[in-house]
């Protein structure tokens, strides 16, 4: 059985710019971006958690942030 993962919505005013990922370790990965550990996103720290999505499984976590990226961060985020 798959881990829980998060498809999760980060912002950054310095860069006014959203990002969206996914992971089964919220904490751990908002820590690397935060830290300057996840290259595309070292420029915008920092990053706030504007949005978390549970979903049941890994496949399930991908296909919401290609469905998120494809809409556009903001619009999805309108919409939603």
């Amino acid at each position: 059985m798959d881990d829980e993962y998060k498809v999760y919505v980060l912002y950054s005013e310095k860069l006014e710019k959203y990002y969206v990922g996914f992971t089964s370790d919220l904490t751990e990965r908002i820590e690397r971006h935060n830290t300057g550990r996840s290259r595309f996103t070292s420029r915008g720290i920092p990053w706030k958690l504007i949005r978390v999505f549970d979903c049941a499984s890994r496949l399930e976590a991908i296909r919401l942030e290609k469905c998120i990226k494809s809409r556009g961060i903001k619009r999805y985020l309108e919409e939603n």
